[in-house]
């Protein structure tokens, strides 16, 4: 006994590295039993008239093949045949024992057997050898009443933790076991036991257990009475004969689809692999747990090469070659005696399992996706293949993949698979929420999953953390009245968005109250504000201003020279010099008098009323362009709706809402007058441009909006009384009451103004720098008075010029006195100044005009 014991201390260090480490192997016959010294005995005990015997069988001889050509201490393999009866398993153990001294036995794929095998072991009086069992379900005492036992496959219990994991993402706490009576009560117990373990980890219950028999007329009058109970969830843990002929009778009563959930342990969908797809069909809607292997490995699909040669060979009879779990677990095992002491077999310990493949039988076959112990539901398994994986506590992250038809959401409010109020909600979400800082729906690629975010999220939160209720959010795209149809559809049980309680929604939805303020507002452009443009110092005039004050300067320069270029030598020179002397003049005299200098009356005139001219447009210009700097006028460009109607102005508001309706119906606007819009920036582009000379938003989009443009726009006349934003649940929804309380609290604690001003109020000005309103700058229109009292005292004053000038040119040429004459001579003097204006000295003359 006490080398026995040290059966179980010698293999931790050694077992797991040997976990479907296969390989190519030659086809092979029979191995010959050889007595010399050098080989191991090994014993393998199977029911070959079953598939996973035969699968076992023709692995157990491509290991040890593939052992035996890699080693000079090969193994024997002798092979005996149960054919499912535990007394022909317990012969073959016996005669293994005391005839061939084998170091190990393997084999047994049912606990009837297993049992048997270890009874005559512990009963040998010979050396024992160590059992390596096949038996997936296996009492907890196995190992503690016979030490050379050992479990070589994984046990049910992380198939269990599994169906608990499945029961857990659909807030299933109740559960009835249904498992077939001619196994051993050993064996049923162990799965009974592993799966309440698993539910009270997870706080679920196993309220029933219903023991089955094949063939028995009872299945019908069995499931009767679960009808009647109200039991809606099953694990089933029987043959796959039984489990398809209690699934058939269940159809018949309709206790299939919606409202119910059959899960099958891997007793059952571990045989999926060789059953025709008719039987599979018979199982439609089934979920089941399935043993995990890795199917994509080159090492295994080598091994299914090899093994479906092997298998045709041994038996033609099988219409299915394809090696499943229990060709993977009879290759394990050999590999697991074959990776330990040539001498012994002390210290080995089982291969563990992690993973779990969850299947959904559709049609003639099945989706899967994978559950692993400590991370959760994923669409595939993290290994070098895949690479990284994104792994959820919820089947409903997972894209649908288990469920593309989705059998479980219609009517979902109807079930009762939970059997008490723990059912998640589905709550829709819009997903193309014009303003995302009320609702934000985003796939994130780092956590491949969607994720959902905004002030209408984050209040949604608050309110179901106050009613302690599960839910998950689910995307909705469409439009608003379809999202809430939805709810009488039963595809969702609340609607958490930017959505208007409107009496018309009211038809076929509940709201709570609102959680936002109510109101209609209008928002119009403002007229002016302080800028920082480079040319703001041009803006206190209009263009046509500043053209005309040029135009009225060099008008008036012009009349000057002519005026007193007779009199000052220095007006005189080239044509550019006097040129430039023009301008020079009219801009001179626009600040200063320069009497002293000017030597006609009629020059002194023309300047005196242009520097009164010149000193009220200074004046004016200065005084604009302070308050241009010093106040920021932000009065609106449209006080009133009545503004707008008389104006017959073009209106817009947010595409999608109600708006268009109060616009048109109560408002009085035409259908023609009224654009919608699907974004912010289309908001103030159309404003800025007049396409539209005002837009209406509610009160809680018109925040976001003045928060993002806060210079350009303003909110003006009246609020008009709307409904504001609700959260929407089914009609006469009884916890309707509660959320209402739930709102109450959140805003009186101060945690709905503080979302507000984290989502809305907080939201970054992006508005552009604008030029000013074009009516803010002064015009012509302002001074024309003052313009024309320059300008015809100038033109008066070049008259008086021209006339006194012809006057003195009749009387010192009275042979040539007419006009054309006059123009030659004036033209000629002209040139005459500019000959002389090269000479080194130009007399001055002080002498002043009449």
């Amino acid at each position: 006994m006490r080398y026995l014991t040290t059966y179980l201390i010698f293999l931790v260090t050694f077992s797991a590295p040997w976990f479907l480490d296969l390989q190519a192997l030659p086809t092979t016959e029979n191995l010959n039993v050889r007595y010399e010294k050098g080989f191991t005995r090994i014993g393998v005990i199977l029911d070959q008239t079953s598939r996973p015997g035969k699968e076992a069988k023709v692995a157990t001889e491509i290991a040890t093949e593939h052992f035996n050509n890699e080693t000079d201490h090969p193994f024997v393999l002798y092979l005996q045949n149960s054919r499912g009866k535990p007394i022909h398993a317990a012969i073959a153990a016996k005669e293994f024992v005391d005839k061939h001294n084998v170091k190990a036995i393997l084999g047994a794929h049912t606990w009837e057997e297993a049992s048997a095998i270890a009874e005559v072991i512990s009963e040998s009086h010979n050396k024992i050898p160590v059992f390596l069992s096949l038996a997936g379900t296996t009492p907890l005492q196995a190992t503690n009443q016979w030490p050379f036992f050992l479990q070589s496959v994984p046990t049910e219990s992380t198939q269990m933790k599994a169906v608990t994991a499945i029961l857990n993402s659909w807030s299933i706490s109740q559960v009835t076991l249904i498992y077939e009576s001619s196994h051993l009560a050993s064996g049923s117990a162990a799965i009974i036991s592993y799966l309440s373990q698993a539910l009270r980890k997870t706080g679920g219950t196993l309220t029933h257990i219903l023991p089955l028999t094949f063939g028995s007329h009872s299945v019908s009058a069995e499931l009767e009475i679960l009808k009647r109970q109200q039991r809606k969830v099953f694990v089933i843990h029987t043959s796959l004969e039984l489990a398809v002929s209690l699934f058939q009778t269940a159809n018949k009563m309709e206790m299939n689809g919606d409202g119910y959930l059959w899960i099958a342990t891997n007793a059952i969908t571990d045989l999926f692999h060789f059953i025709s797809s008719t039987e599979i069909s018979s199982l439609k809607g089934m979920i089941g747990v399935k043993s995990y292997f890795p199917e994509n490995k080159q090492d295994f699909l080598d091994f299914k090469k090899i093994f479906r040669q092997k298998f045709r060979h041994d038996y033609p009879e099988e219409d299915q070659d394809k090696p499943g779990i229990f060709a993977v677990q009879g290759y394990n095992a050999v590999k697991l005696l074959a990776q330990n002491s040539r001498e012994s077999f002390d210290h080995m310990t089982p291969i563990q399992a992690t993973t779990v493949e969850i299947v959904h039988v559709i049609g003639k076959g099945y989706h899967s996706v994978y559950w692993t112990e400590g991370l959760g539901f994923s669409e595939t398994v993290r290994d070098e293949t895949n690479g990284a994986t994104f792994y959820s506590q919820s089947m409903d992250n997972l894209k649908q993949v288990l469920f593309p038809m989705q059998p479980w959401y219609a009517n979902r409010r109807h079930r009762n698979l939970a059997e008490s109020s723990g059912n998640r909600m589905r709550v829709g979400v819009p997903g193309q929420s014009l303003f995302k800082q009320f609702v934000n729906v985003e796939f994130d690629n780092n956590k491949n999953r969607t994720v959902f975010n905004g002030f209408v999220i984050a209040v949604f939160d608050e309110m179901m953390r106050e009613l302690k209720l599960p839910y998950d959010y689910f995307s909705f795209n469409g439009s608003y009245d379809d999202l809430m149809r939805q709810i009488p559809a039963e595809r969702f049980d609340a609607i958490a968005g930017d959505v208007t309680i409107m009496s018309s929604r009211h038809e076929y939805v509940d709201f709570t109250q609102p959680y936002t303020e109510s109101g209609l507002e209008m928002i119009v452009p403002v007229k002016s504000r302080l800028s920082n443009q480079p040319w703001l110092f041009m803006k206190p005039f209009t263009a046509k201003m500043w053209w005309l004050i040029a135009a009225v300067t060099l008008y008036n320069g012009y009349i000057i020279w002519l005026i007193e270029r007779t009199h000052c030598e220095y007006l005189r020179g080239s044509i550019v010099d006097q040129i430039g002397i023009i301008i020079w003049l009219a801009f001179v005299t626009l600040f200063t008098l320069r009497g002293d200098k000017l030597h006609s009356n009629l020059s002194r005139m023309a300047v005196v009323v242009w520097l009164f001219v010149a000193l009220i447009i200074t004046q004016s210009y200065t005084a604009s362009f302070a308050s241009m700097l010093t106040a920021q006028r932000l009065e609106p460009t449209i006080t009133s709706v009545e503004v707008l109607r008389n104006m017959n102005a073009t209106v817009g508001y947010c595409n999608g809402s109600l708006v268009n309706h109060y616009l048109k119906d109560v408002l009085g606007f035409k259908s023609f007058k009224v654009k919608s819009y699907n974004s912010t920036h289309r908001y103030a582009e159309a404003l800025n441009t007049r396409e539209i000379s005002a837009i209406f938003l509610e009160v809680p989009a018109a925040k976001v909006f003045l928060a993002q443009y806060c210079k350009s726009f303003i909110r003006t006349g009246e609020t008009f009384k709307v409904g504001g934003f609700g959260f929407a649940f089914p009609r006469r929804y009884s916890w309707l009451s509660e959320a209402n309380k739930a709102l109450m609290n959140i805003s009186e604690r101060g945690k709905l103004k503080e979302l507000e001003d984290a989502y809305l109020v907080s939201e970054k000005c992006v508005d552009d720098e604008s030029s000013l309103n074009e009516d803010d700058s002064l015009s012509p229109r302002s001074f024309s008075i003052l313009f024309v009292l320059t300008a015809g005292t100038s033109t008066v004053a070049l008259v008086i010029y021209i006339i006194m000038s012809f006057t003195e040119f009749k009387k010192s040429n009275p042979e040539h006195a007419n006009l054309f004459e006059f123009i030659r001579d004036h033209m000629r003097r002209s040139s005459s100044v500019v000959v002389h204006a090269d000479s080194p000295t130009h007399p001055s003359s002080d002498v002043s005009d009449p």
